[in-house]
């Protein structure tokens, strides 16, 4: 079994449930990453013999090799039959790097709700309220911000909103991060080489979907997205590395572009409806704000709208997959 191979330390943390991240520096020191406190200095050091060990045991659980030449494994952690594992995992030897370095990210193991977020001050009761009505109200949000500041714990709370709607899911995404537990629910997962998100975003139009969350949109396939949300099946959910929300739609603009020339930015304007950017990390995550994208401003700009601040959770509602 590859989790008691890995060895009792790393067995520990990655039983232990508010760690997110295992990380081991080129120097051997072993760092965690708590969901409550942030980074951290664990105290322990491996070994180079014992990091080079452990990439190497992950590739050939992955079928792959790692070498001189092909110094890199990116794989994921195989799911036991009590139903652990699904960590991704991602691993360097030299000469890319002074000493052997990896990061273990845990799947979200624990099931947060919009009012866990008010209660631990993440956001305001108004702020929850806007998105619960967003949701509702079939919104397409897309929920932005830099590394580590919870994105994907944000899309699962979302999610979990969606168990009493009685839709019909279909979550699209490349790793095994989102946790959708409602009753009608078809997850699909790329497999590199053989289908890619944009591949599965119009696969999945033809079963018969109610809404179309995915992972994060990282490349090509945010116009597919915006294409299947924009056209029939509104009230998307996806994340995206972005620090603010015109940042998000330029940095939008920018995947894009992978696809086509010309940027549809009417269509961005009229599919995207609201914007969630989260911001720090640690216990200083919080949600910097909620901006519902109004439609077009000038010639390549956009009209954002503040929400959740003031004393209606919504303004005047609109139509579903669309800002209009």
């Amino acid at each position: 079994m590859l989790r008691s191979a890995l060895g009792p330390l790393l067995a520990d943390l990655l039983r232990a449930p508010d760690i997110v991240e295992i990380l081991l520096n080129p120097d051997g020191r072993l760092w965690v990453d708590h969901l409550s406190a942030g980074l951290a200095d664990t105290g322990h050091r491996l070994s180079a013999a014992d990091g080079e060990r452990i990439i190497r045991l992950v590739a050939s659980c992955a079928g792959e090799e790692v070498h001189g030449g092909r110094p890199s494994i990116s794989a994921e952690l195989p799911v036991d039959a009590d139903g652990q594992g699904g960590e991704r995992f991602e691993g360097l030897l030299p000469p890319v790097v002074t000493g052997p370095t990896f990061a273990i990210r845990k799947p979200v193991a624990m099931g947060l709700g919009l009012d866990d977020y008010v209660a631990a001050r993440v956001m305001t009761a108004r702020q929850a309220a806007t998105l619960r009505a967003a949701v509702a109200e079939r919104w397409n949000i897309l929920i932005v911000g830099g590394t580590g500041t919870g994105k994907t714990t944000l899309a699962n709370a979302l999610l979990r909103e969606l168990a009493q709607t009685g839709d019909r899911i279909i979550l699209i995404e490349d790793r095994r991060e989102l946790r959708c537990e409602v009753p009608n629910v078809v997850p699909l997962r790329t497999r590199p080489g053989v289908m890619g998100m944009g591949d599965l975003v119009r696969a999945s139009l033809a079963l018969r979907p109610d809404r179309i969350p995915v992972g994060e949109v990282r490349g090509r396939e945010a116009l597919d997205l915006l294409k299947a949300w924009g056209t029939g099946h509104p009230g998307g959910i996806a994340t995206l590395h972005a620090g603010s929300a015109p940042g998000a739609l330029r940095r939008l603009e920018q995947l894009v572009q992978e696809a086509v020339v010309t940027v549809p930015r009417p269509l961005i304007a009229e599919t995207i409806d609201l914007i969630a950017v989260l911001a720090g990390r640690g216990p200083q995550r919080r949600l910097a704000g909620l901006w519902r994208v109004a439609g077009l401003k000038g010639d390549d700009g956009y009209a954002l709208e503040p929400l959740g601040a003031g004393p209606l959770a919504l303004p005047t509602p609109i139509g579903p997959g669309g800002s209009s």
